[in-house]
Formats: structure tokens, C-alpha cells, sequence
């Protein structure tokens, strides 16, 4: 029998939420509906399904691929038709796809070591490294830190590489700004696609595209023989995949990395990340991940490569249902005076949505109505606590089926001004539609 919106609003009701709650969240999604978002998201699903399936497909994946490897993990068939698959997907000459990647920093660390050499620099044109990443680079992760952090511990400090940042613009990138900051001894330029704990806009396809048709004009004219004139474009990649119709690959990036624990796990993968790009590159990141002479020969999937080629299957669906999701999150906030960002008519070009609440008992109560309508863990209440490389203690809200995955419904946020949530993923659109219910309750009691 279909259910009406009557029954689904009188569902709500029967779950605990008030009247107010539900007619303000499932009024917005009815006016999203009607202005045409909820159906350019299904658009942008249909399109990157059939673009995976294609691959998988062209791929030639076999139920046998399923069974797995042990041991060193040679010849593993399923392994190797799923990154080509991977590669069709993020437009690129390979990939390495492999468990023994734990994080996105690990992937990211593997693809940077892969390329910089002592006397490189690298060049960050979206500001400010994330915090995870910054050991790795050798360079200070806040006034808490009263040294370079990694220093000492294998840093690319520690190799002679340096390091620079071009500021960003106005919370943008700073497309004037790129041929002036490339200089000759910079051997690769790093972009990252997520705005992370920063209060900048995602780095969308045009934008990407733009940033690199300039990188590649301001290399040309650097002195011949320079590192300069062979530099790489990276980009991180993390919460980008399937948010477009379009992966960095496609827009001339030489490589790229990324945690299959978000976007492209599809919520089925229980660990693991990637790196794609030029082949010679990719070789070069699984030398790191492994060693020289071993490469992307080695790496048992354990009979894992069913959920890690299933959940890059659903991938598109899954990222689809979470972009649904924020987008309402942004709606409904916003009509109760937050600020959000991205709006809900914004362009996006990540899955991260940013809620100032501007106290931070109200950022708490957030957090812990998100954990509340978690499938995992919903009874845990969310508190601050001391994080690495942070001067204020952070809130973290995650109920989730794999320990850390982002392609899941979680909030987080440091406990300082504006005292701002970012919330990520979300498998199923539904839990959104409970989640903000029940945050509106516990903000408005």
C-alpha cells in the first residue's frame, strides 16, 4: 500500500518528534522537491551509476573475482579488474585500490612521498593543509605544537622538501594568484577538494578545471630543466568522489588520493583508500605503500574484494542519498536562522555541510541529537574532548557500522568561535529527515 505524506508526517509524530519539528522539515523537503534539487541529486545519481556500472562492466569483474587473496596476494584478479574500474571512473591512466591503505592522510602521505624529492617544494594552492597531514609535510599543526610536527619522524621536512602555502581569497581559490606562486623548484601543487574545519567553499569541477589549465600555462614558462616544468597536479580528493558527474582525472590532474571509508566505499567497505593518476605515479605511490621492486604486485584483499567492488557499485547511490540529506540540512537550518554553507542551491562540490551556531551549547546539542538518530551507538552522548593538533576541544557525533566512516551521518566540531558542525555522509536519507527533527526539538526546547 503507498504511503502518503499524511502517513509519513504521522509516523513522525508517532516517533516522538513535535508537530513544529516535523512540519518544518517535511515542508522544506517539499518545497526542495518542488524547485527542481531533489531532482537534479537523482540526475547526478543516474549519471555516475551508469558511469560505474559501464566500468565495472568494460572492467570484466567475475563472481570469481570474489574469493580473495592471502599471502603476498600475486595475480589477485579481482583486485586488479576492480582498479581498472576505478581508473575508468576517475579518468585515469590506473589506480591502486588496497586495504593496506588504512586512511585518506596514508594515501595522500603515499602519493606525496611518491613524487617529492629532496630540494622539491610543494606548493599548496587551497591555503592550509589539513591537521592529519601536516606531520607528514614537517610543518607546525598550531600554537599547541611548539615545533614542526613529524619532524624527526620522517617528514618531507626531514628529506630537504619544502613547503608553501598560497593564501586563499576571500574563502576562495585564488586563480590570479597561482602563476606568481609557482617558482622553480616546485615540484608538485596540491589541491584539496573538502573545505575540511575551514570556512572556504569545496572545490567544484569548472573551478578544478580552471586551476589546472593555469598551472599548467605558469609551468610552461618556467626556466627549461626546472622541477617546475614537470610538476604534478594532486588532488586530494576526499568527500569528492560521485558529487559530480566528473572525477579530477578528467580535468588534467596528474594524480590523485582518497579513503574508500567515505564517498567511494559506498558505506560497504570496511577499510581501505586509493590513489589514481598516471600510471608511472601510481607505480611509484604503491613503491611507497609496499617497497621498490615490489609495487602494485603485492597486497591480499582476504576475501574482501566482494564488499570493496559492491560498495564501489553503490557508491553513487549512497553519495547521492547523503547529498539529499544536506541539502535539506542546509534548508531547514538556514529558515531557523543558522548559517549555513554550502546553501542548499549552492553548488557542491564535496559532502561536507557547515552549521554556525554561534554558542557552544548549542553546537552540543547538535552533535548529540545527530548521535541520537544514529542506528549505531544511539544511546551515547557526544562530549569535547582534547584532540591532537587543535587548541580547542572538539565535539565528535558518529554512530556508525565502520569505526571512522564518513560516508556516515556524523557532525563534528572544535568548541570555539563560531562554533560551527560539520556534518558529513549519511547512508540513507531517511536518518537525516530523524536527525533534524529531533536536533530542531532539543535546539527550540
Amino acid at each position: 500500500m503507498p504511503v502518503s505524506e499524511h502517513d509519513l508526517r504521522r509516523f513522525c509524530l508517532e516517533l516522538g518528534s513535535s508537530r513544529r519539528a516535523v512540519d518544518t522539515v517535511l515542508e522544506a523537503a517539499a518545497d526542495l522537491e518542488a524547485e527542481g534539487r531533489f531532482a537534479a541529486i537523482r540526475r547526478l545519481r543516474a549519471t555516475n551509476q551508469l558511469r560505474v556500472l559501464a566500468a565495472l562492466q568494460e572492467a570484466g569483474v567475475a563472481e570469481s573475482d570474489f574469493g580473495g587473496s592471502s599471502g603476498y596476494g600475486y595475480d589477485d584478479r579481482g583486485r586488479e579488474r576492480l582498479e581498472e574500474a576505478y581508473a575508468r571512473v576517475m579518468g585515469t591512466e590506473a589506480a591502486l585500490v588496497r586495504l593496506q591503505i588504512a586512511t585518506g592522510t596514508q594515501a595522500i602521505a603515499m602519493a606525496l612521498f611518491a613524487v617529492l624529492r629532496p630540494g622539491d617544494e610543494l606548493l599548496s594552492l587551497t591555503g592550509p593543509v589539513y591537521d592529519s597531514l601536516r606531520p607528514t609535510i614537517g610543518v607546525c599543526a598550531g600554537s599547541s605544537v611548539p615545533a614542526a610536527a613529524g619532524v624527526g619522524q620522517g617528514s618531507l621536512a626531514d628529506f630537504g622538501v619544502s613547503y608553501r602555502e598560497l593564501p586563499l581569497l576571500a574563502g576562495e581559490l585564488d586563480l590570479e594568484g597561482i602563476a606568481p606562486a609557482i617558482r622553480p623548484e616546485t615540484a608538485m601543487v596540491l589541491l584539496q577538494r573538502s573545505r575540511g574545519y575551514a570556512s572556504r567553499s569545496a572545490l567544484t569541477a569548472p573551478v578544478l578545471r580552471e586551476a589546472v589549465r593555469r598551472i599548467r600555462t605558469a609551468a610552461a614558462t618556467q626556466p627549461t630543466g626546472s622541477r617546475a616544468r614537470r610538476l604534478v597536479v594532486f588532488v586530494d580528493n576526499c568527500y569528492g568522489e560521485f558529487v559530480e558527474t566528473v572525477e579530477p582525472g578528467a580535468l588534467g590532474v596528474d594524480l590523485m588520493a582518497g579513503s574508500l571509508i567515505k564517498n567511494p566505499g559506498g558505506g560497504l567497505a570496511p577499510t581501505g583508500g586509493y590513489v589514481a593518476g598516471r600510471r608511472d605515479l601510481v607505480e611509484a605511490a604503491a613503491c611507497r605503500l609496499n617497497a621498490p621492486g615490489l609495487g602494485s604486485a603485492v597486497g591480499p584483499t582476504l576475501g574482501l574484494n566482494r564488499l570493496l567492488t559492491q560498495g564501489f557499485f553503490l557508491a553513487p547511490h549512497i553519495v547521492a542519498e547523503s547529498l539529499k540529506g544536506l541539502v535539506l540540512a542546509a534548508e531547514v537550518l538556514a529558515r531557523r536562522g543558522y548559517v549555513t554553507s554550502p546553501g542548499a542551491a549552492a553548488a557542491r562540490g564535496d559532502l561536507v555541510q557547515a552549521v554556525e551556531f554561534g554558542d557552544p551549547e548549542r553546537l552540543l546539542t547538535f552533535c548529540r541529537a545527530i548521535q541520537a538518530a544514529a542506528p549505531v551507538d544511539s544511546f551515547v552522548t557526544p562530549v569535547p574532548a582534547p584532540m591532537p593538533g587543535y587548541d580547542h576541544e572538539v565535539v565528535m557525533a558518529a554512530g556508525a557500522f565502520v569505526s571512522g566512516s564518513s560516508i556516515e551521518l556524523s557532525a563534528d566540531g572544535p568548541l570555539a568561535p563560531p562554533y560551527t558542525a560539520y556534518m558529513q555522509g549519511g547512508l540513507v536519507y531517511e536518518q537525516m529527515l530523524r536527525a533534524l527533527m529531533l536536533a530542531l526539538d532539543a535546539l527550540e526546547e
